[in-house]
C-alpha cells in the first residue's frame, strides 16, 4: 500500500482558483464516495479550507493521474488547469508533507494552530463516510501526534499570528483607536472565534456576530458581550460598522455591492474596512472599486503574515528536523506491518501442510501402523512441504544470477555465512549482468538438497 498527498494551497494557486477547486462541507461524503468509487484508491480523506484543498489516498498501485482526473472532472475544470497548479506527493513524501500541514510548517502563517483541527476534521469527515481504512488512519494518528510533539518541543506557537491576528492588525492600522469602532462578524466558525477574541483582547467598541444560525452566532458574542444576528439582518446593521470580517462556508457571496453602496450613504462615506477571509469569497470583489472601502482578501493578508512568521523561522527548523525523524519512523513502522502480512500468510499456509500430515499420521494410526513410524514419516514429509517452495524459488532466482537471494535467504533462516556463490559478483555489479550461480556450498546448498 502506497501513499498519495494531491492538492493545491495558496502558494501555487490564487484565491480565484482555489475557490473553484474547494469542496464545501456538504459535498464532502459524496466526494469522498465517488472518489473512492471512480480511482483505484482504497482509502481517501479530502481537507479543503481557505488555503489550500488536498486529496490524501492509500493505493496499491500509485496513480496520480486518475486523481488529477477526477478533481477536474468534480469541479468542472481540465486535467491541464488542475496539473498545473497543484503538486504531488509520494509514499514518504506524502508522510513528511502530511505531518508539515498538520505543524503549521505550510501555512500562510508559520506554526499556526488552527490547521491540525481543520485536519482532524478531514479524518472525522473521512471516517463517517466511511473511506479512513486502517493504513490512512494510522497515517493520521502518526500526523496528530508528531504535530503534537512539535508544538510541544519547539516555540513555534509562542507568538499569535494567524490570519484571524493578521485580519485584526490590519484594522488597527485603519482605526487607530478600535475602542470607538463597531465591527461585523460573519460566520461563527474557528477562523471568526479567533478573530472576535483578538478583536475584544484589543478594546474593540462593539462586536456584532451574524451567522446563519442565531443559536451559534449567540453562543460566540455572548462571551464577549456582543450582540448576534442572522445573515438576513445584515443590511439593518452595515451602515454602522466600521470593521467587517467576513468567513462562512457559503457558496454563493454574503455582501454585494449594493448592499455595501447603501450602508456608504448612511455612513456619509466613512471608510469601511473589510476582510473576506472565506473561500469561496464571501464579499463580491467589485466591492473593492467603492471609494471609502478598504476590502482585503487571504492573499491581500500575506505581507502583514510574513512579518509575523519571521520570530518562528527558528523554531521551524527545529520542527523540520523533527518531521524528518518522524517520517522515518513512521515508514519503518509501515514497513514491519507489510511484514506481518507476509508472516501471518506463510503462518496459514504451513498451519494447512501440518493438519494434512497430521490428518494422514491419525489415519494410518488408525490402521494399525507403528506409531514410531507414523511420527517419524509424518515429520519427514511436513519437513519436505514446508521445504518444498522455498527451495524451487531458490534454485530458480539461483539460476537467473540472482544471487542477494541466495544472502537473504542466508539471514532470513539464520543459516551463518553467506554462500560462496553469493560472494562471487562484485558489489556494483548489476545484477542483470551477473553469470548464473553453478554451485551453492554451504547451508543454502544443504537447504537446496531438501527432497522436493
Amino acid at each position: 500500500m502506497g501513499f498519495i498527498a494531491l492538492g493545491i494551497n495558496h502558494k501555487t494557486a490564487g484565491v480565484e482558483v482555489r475557490e473553484r477547486l474547494a469542496f464545501a462541507p456538504e459535498q464532502l461524503p459524496d466526494a469522498l464516495q465517488r472518489l473512492r468509487e471512480e480511482t483505484a484508491t482504497q482509502e481517501v480523506a479530502i481537507l479543503s479550507t481557505c488555503n489550500r484543498t488536498e486529496l490524501y489516498c492509500a493505493q496499491d498501485q500509485l496513480d496520480a493521474e486518475s486523481l488529477v482526473a477526477w478533481v477536474a472532472a468534480f469541479h468542472g475544470m481540465t486535467a491541464d488547469e488542475v496539473r498545473r497548479c497543484s503538486y504531488l506527493h509520494q509514499d514518504a513524501g506524502a508522510v513528511n508533507h502530511m505531518m508539515r500541514v498538520a505543524a503549521g510548517l505550510d501555512s500562510m502563517v508559520l506554526g499556526e494552530p488552527q490547521i491540525l483541527g481543520q485536519m482532524k476534521d478531514a479524518w472525522q469527515a473521512a471516517r463517517t463516510a466511511g473511506t479512513l481504512g486502517p493504513y490512512l488512519d494510522r497515517l493520521f494518528q502518526s500526523t496528530f501526534n508528531m504535530a503534537k510533539q512539535v508544538r510541544t518541543d519547539t516555540r513555534i506557537g509562542e507568538n499569535p499570528v494567524s490570519v484571524a491576528f493578521a485580519a485584526v492588525s490590519l484594522a488597527k492600522q485603519i482605526f487607530s483607536d478600535l475602542r470607538r469602532s463597531t465591527a461585523l462578524l460573519i460566520g461563527a466558525g474557528e477562523t471568526i472565534g479567533l478573530v472576535a477574541r483578538h478583536l475584544h483582547d484589543q478594546g474593540v467598541g462593539k462586536i456584532i456576530v451574524a451567522n446563519r444560525t442565531l443559536e451559534r452566532a449567540e453562543m460566540l458574542a455572548e462571551p464577549l458581550g456582543g450582540q448576534s444576528i442572522l445573515l438576513s439582518q445584515i443590511s439593518d446593521v452595515l451602515g454602522e460598522c466600521d470593521v467587517v470580517i467576513s468567513s462562512t462556508a457559503s457558496q454563493l457571496p454574503i455582501l454585494g455591492k449594493g448592499a455595501v453602496e447603501r450602508a456608504l450613504k448612511q455612513r456619509k462615506h466613512k471608510p469601511m474596512f473589510m476582510v473576506d477571509i472565506a473561500v469561496p469569497r464571501d464579499i463580491e470583489p467589485e466591492v473593492g472599486d467603492l471609494a471609502d472601502v478598504y476590502l482585503y482578501s487571504v492573499d491581500d493578508l500575506h505581507q502583514v503574515i510574513e512579518e509575523n512568521m519571521r520570530s518562528r523561522q527558528g523554531a521551524a527548523n527545529a520542527a523540520e528536523r523533527l518531521i524528518e525523524v518522524g517520517t522515518d519512523d513512521f515508514m519503518q513502522r509501515l514497513r514491519a506491518l507489510a511484514a506481518v502480512d507476509v508472516l501471518r500468510d506463510y503462518r496459514t499456509k504451513a498451519e494447512m501442510l501440518r493438519d494434512q500430515e497430521l490428518l494422514k499420521a491419525q489415519q494410518k494410526l488408525e490402521r494399525g501402523m507403528d506409531p514410531s513410524q507414523v511420527l517419524a514419516e509424518m515429520a519427514r514429509g511436513l519437513t519436505n512441504k514446508l521445504l518444498h517452495d522455498p527451495s524451487v524459488q531458490l534454485k530458480q532466482m539461483s539460476a537467473q544470477g540472482r544471487v542477494e537471494a541466495l544472502a537473504l535467504a542466508q539471514e532470513l533462516f539464520a543459516l551463518g555465512s553467506p554462500a560462496a556463490g553469493a560472494t562471487a559478483v562484485q558489489a556494483d555489479t548489476p545484477l542483470r549482468d551477473a553469470a548464473p550461480v553453478r554451485s551453492t556450498p554451504g547451508a543454502v546448498h544443504t537447504l537446496l538438497q531438501g527432497k522436493q
